[in-house]
């Protein structure tokens, strides 16, 4: 496979596709990045806090993406996605330890999340989705973590249906009545029911006021179905592809190092949207996080999108809504502080550090309390 030290950076809407920049290697470590003049005329900045739109050369200060700026390594497969990029690379003779991080952007193409797409794309970008049988590709995934070899031509038909996006576990995109999704399959170590599970979680957050995309739970002879829902990085603001950046990618933090509060995240928006009606949107989102018990609230599972049109971030409807923990059981980001047993008191405390009356913050957090106490018990007891 041919090595890549440069690579132009796009921004593909669907409709039409922009010149962003272009990323080069150097010091043989460093993606370093350059808006291009077509981009510094009409176009914005991509990552506000450290790619502002400036004529100049932004090299990393630090490695935590492997020498990529954030807003690049959200472009990247994590977990599943990595694992199948690694064995093609591997059945194709290559050594995955021998990648740079423009190689593995290079092979994401215009595969990733969002609307930034890279060029040269790699061998896989003709590749044809596998099969609508979501069981078949659920056999296919499972054999693929289970390391039992599988034929090149159905892993790289799986990567071209979505295996190579971010997360941990298996998934495919689909396009349903026109529309793009994303269908996730059990990974090794989950239930065979976690998509009916996280099916009602994004119900329940749903009826608590919580911003959620569209969801399904697809027919499935082998569980009680398989979790899908509605691509919003294609299909929010308008039906091309809209640029997304993670809490991560902002900060230039990585999602592993459990080291963010929400008052933070409530700063981040605040400064990226300019809309105190966005800080009451993650306030929400929080309060179903602590009582739901979803602590894999990491940096990577809030995100931002860009609206071209009112030229405004915005923050995105919430994901990966499941019973979950973190490092030591806690909460991957606290609240207030407190990551292990938060209560009321640790609410309120974000609430009016971050200009949200009291007596609004309380009677939120009291419905989605009992909402989520109504609806998932049989989850919140294991």
């Amino acid at each position: 496979m041919k090595k890549i030290d440069r690579l132009c950076v796009f921004f593909n809407n669907g409709s039409q596709k922009t010149l962003v920049g272009t990323l080069a290697l150097f010091k043989n470590r460093f993606a370093a990045f350059s808006y291009s003049d077509i981009w510094l005329k009409t176009g914005f900045s991509i990552s506000p806090f450290s790619l502002p739109l400036e004529k100049k050369v932004f090299i990393p200060e630090w490695e935590a993406f492997g020498g990529l700026h954030g807003i690049f390594n959200d472009s990247l497969p994590d977990g599943w996605g990595r694992l199948l990029v690694d064995r093609m690379i591997t059945k194709a003779g290559g050594n995955p330890a021998e990648l740079s991080v423009l190689d593995r952007l290079a092979i994401v193409g215009s595969l990733g999340m969002g609307a930034l797409t890279y060029e040269p794309e790699s061998f896989l970008s003709d590749t044809q989705i596998l099969s609508d049988d979501f069981d078949k590709i659920s056999a296919e995934c499972e054999r693929i973590l289970n390391s039992e070899l599988s034929d090149s031509e159905n892993l790289d038909a799986i990567f071209a249906a979505g295996g190579s996006s971010g997360g941990a576990r298996p998934k495919v995109f689909a396009k349903i009545g026109g529309e793009d999704w994303i269908v996730k399959f059990p990974s090794s170590v989950d239930s065979k029911e976690i998509g009916k599970q996280e099916y009602d979680y994004n119900i329940c957050a749903k009826n608590c006021g919580v911003e959620v995309s569209d969801v399904k739970l697809f027919a499935s002879k082998k569980c009680s179905g398989y979790f899908g829902t509605k691509r919003f990085d294609r299909n929010y603001f308008c039906k091309g592809r809209i640029l997304m950046a993670s809490a991560s990618a902002l900060l230039e933090t990585s999602h592993r190092i459990p080291n963010l509060d929400y008052n933070t995240l409530c700063l981040l928006s605040l400064q990226l949207t300019k809309d105190n009606a966005e800080i009451e949107k993650l306030f929400r989102l929080m309060c179903f996080n602590v009582f739901s018990h979803n602590r894999d609230d990491h940096s990577k599972n809030f995100s931002w999108l860009y609206n071209e049109n009112e030229k405004r971030w915005f923050l995105s409807p919430a994901y990966d809504l499941t019973y979950s923990n973190s490092i030591g059981g806690e909460h991957a980001t606290t609240i207030d502080g407190e990551g292990k047993n938060p209560n009321i008191e640790n609410i309120l405390a974000v609430a009016k550090k971050n200009g949200i009356k009291l007596s609004r913050a309380k009677e939120i957090a009291e419905e989605i309390e009992a909402s989520v106490k109504k609806d998932l018990s049989e989850y919140l007891i294991l």
